[in-house]
């Protein structure tokens, strides 16, 4: 087993239940880690035998630009389609942050943070 982590995606947007995030839009961090068998690819030397980080990074991107109420709507949608789109993760982990959230005071982030594992 082995852990490929995608740090610090940085995006911009529209989340939120106020009316005015989701027009304005915000400045958003995403973490992605996924566990999946490592030990293939690390002989073999072929994208093909792992887990893409490109890739994971592409749903990312596509899930975020779909504006939702909730961080939690966001950070499920980006687990469901990992597990549906690569059958090599079998666990993974996500941090959605929204940077200088309105929430009347000095924050500089709120975070949820959601894992899932495949489904046996």
């Amino acid at each position: 087993m082995g852990i490929i982590k995608v740090e610090n995606i940085r995006l911009f947007a529209h989340h939120g239940c106020l009316k005015e995030e989701t027009q304005i839009g915000s400045d958003y961090l995403v973490d992605l880690e996924v566990e999946a068998n490592l030990q293939t690819s690390a002989k073999t030397d072929k994208l093909s035998d792992t887990v893409d980080y490109v890739f994971l990074n592409k749903i990312v991107r596509e899930e975020m630009s779909k504006p939702s109420y909730l961080l939690e709507t966001v950070g499920k949608r980006i687990l469901k389609r990992i597990f549906k789109e690569d059958v090599l993760v079998n666990k993974a982990t996500v941090w959605v942050s929204k940077l200088n959230p309105p929430i009347g005071g000095d924050v500089e982030k709120v975070t949820i943070i959601m894992t899932d594992e495949r489904k046996k």
